[in-house]
């Protein structure tokens, strides 16, 4: 996930008393549903009606209104609009690091094509893996890349953009392909000590970080063994009717680029910068710009082709076809039809659409919690549980909550850890147990929400509507169910050690 997006972490206030007529009012249970209902009803329309396009533009609409509706809730309270405007300002503000990480993985795409670093990637790994054991190899890779770079946001711009060709090219299912990589993105990403989400958790609840890790390996493992399982059983049914399809595209990689393993170090430098802590903005910017320079020294045919505009000089034609793809992606007009489809995206541009939506989803979220309206549900849930199983399940479906109506990971984090950190507490419960749930279900599941800022990245980046690839994302679908296993059998449930 994108570096130094992490919100403050500070106590949560009371809910404001009136005590004056300047003082804004307490919201009310259902002054706070009414905003959240509106969005589920514009959302679903928005799918009836445009259906697979609704996230080009509709649910960007439905977003803002359910903001507007919030934003009126909100000046019935008492709240001026210069303080829901600020809130907007903050929130979009706090985003600003998440977008610029998602325009320059546009560019790290479109220079890597161009270099032919994505094109050694497929073909290479049409070379070793087979078909029926494609998806459990793309999560399992995944899941290493992420767990040594510590950003599944990292992992799906770069491997998994090459297993998503090779999918294609072994004409298997992109959705399942995109399950397998979101799966294993977000188990290294949960596990690794480099990764800011998990760095997150631990410290919203004043967890010790390995001691929040090896808590975490309870839920983890079983639920990523499971994935592995299905994707193995997946694979099993595959037809391999494919092979003249791979054969097919392995020639035009051969033909249109030169391949080569020294092609992949673009990529070994990225997991070096990650590695070395170097945070990921500027590692992928520079990584992109290490891919316009190897474009340049080894690819330097395709990127005269790809130009193509004889009036240019050769070094004016290098500069053009670099700058072309930082900001407009890479694409090929070969007379292979699938593989002009399969390598032609990229660019800061191919993701203005998402950054649309994440600056409505904030937009939304911020007004929701700037008047309390979050806060307000989240009281709701804490007021109704009495037992342990209880109250895990409710941060559960609290960070769940959190993910759909304010829309981003960190916010799922870091505001029901604050709500429900003195409750564990006070109930006698290790923060251990709170940190793995919020891992469990709000890390997790932000990626399965289509406005929500990870979920619209994936789907961006690997090309998969969230809606497609969300029912094979069975480690994120699995992480809340096995929590909840956990809760219900009370096991690996820590008590708080009182010190002596």
């Amino acid at each position: 996930m994108p570096e130094d997006k992490r919100p403050s972490i500070e106590p949560i206030a009371e809910p404001p008393v009136s005590n004056s007529i300047n003082s804004p009012a307490t919201p009310s249970i259902f002054q706070a549903l009414i905003p959240v209902l509106a969005l589920m009803l514009l959302l679903s329309l928005s799918v009836y009606y445009f259906s697979d396009d609704s996230s080009y533009g509709a649910n960007q609409i439905a977003l803002l209104v359910a903001a507007g509706v919030a934003a009126v809730i909100g000046l019935r309270l008492g709240h001026s609009w210069q303080e829901i405007e600020t809130s907007i300002i903050q929130g979009i503000s706090n985003a600003m690091i998440a977008i610029l990480v998602l325009l320059v993985v546009g560019s790290l795409i479109g220079t890597w094509l161009l270099a032919g670093t994505v094109q050694s990637l497929i073909y290479y790994g049409l070379l070793v893996i087979s078909a029926e054991w494609f998806y459990a190899a793309a999560c399992l890779s995944c899941a290493i890349a992420a767990m040594i770079i510590g950003s599944s946001w990292t992992v799906a711009g770069t491997i998994g953009v090459a297993f998503i060709g090779m999918a294609i090219a072994m004409k298997l299912d992109p959705a399942i392909a995109a399950g397998a990589i979101v799966s294993g993105a977000y188990f290294g990403d949960k596990l690794s000590p480099l990764s800011e989400t998990t760095n997150l958790a631990a410290a919203v609840t004043e967890t010790d970080l390995f001691t929040h890790i090896r808590h975490l390996l309870w839920t983890t493992i079983p639920s990523f063994v499971i994935a592995i399982s299905l994707f193995i059983f997946i694979g099993g049914e595959v037809s391999l009717s494919s092979e003249e399809s791979i054969q097919a595209t392995m020639a035009g990689l051969q033909e249109n680029y030169a391949i080569g393993i020294h092609l992949l170090l673009p990529a070994v430098i990225l997991c070096a910068m990650a590695w070395g802590g170097i945070p990921a903005l500027p590692s992928i910017a520079l990584a992109a710009l290490i891919g316009g320079l190897f474009a340049i020294v080894f690819q330097r045919d395709a990127l005269i082709t790809f130009v193509n505009n004889p009036a240019l000089n050769q070094a004016e034609q290098y500069l053009i076809g670099v700058w072309t793809a930082l900001f407009n992606g890479y694409s090929i007009n070969s007379d292979n039809e699938a593989l002009n489809n399969l390598l032609s995206r990229g660019g800061m541009s191919s993701m203005l659409n998402t950054v649309w939506i994440i600056l409505c989803a904030m937009a939304f979220g911020s007004v929701m919690e700037k008047i309390g309206l979050l806060e307000r549900l989240l009281r709701a849930i804490l007021n109704s549980v009495e037992k342990t199983a209880g109250l895990i399940i409710a941060t559960v479906f609290t960070c769940i909550g959190t993910n759909i109506i304010a829309a981003d990971q960190y916010i799922s984090i870091v505001l029901p850890g604050r709500m429900f950190r003195l409750e564990y507490k006070r109930r006698g419960l290790a923060s251990q147990n709170l940190s793995r749930t919020l891992e469990d279900a709000g890390t997790l599941t932000s990626a399965l929400i289509p406005w929500n800022t990870c979920g619209v990245f994936m789907a961006g980046t690997l090309g998969v509507a969230t809606i497609d690839y969300m029912p094979y994302a069975f480690f994120n679908i699995l992480g809340p169910i096995v929590c909840i296993v956990f809760a219900l059998s009370h096991f690996k449930i820590e008590p708080l050690k009182v010190a002596a």
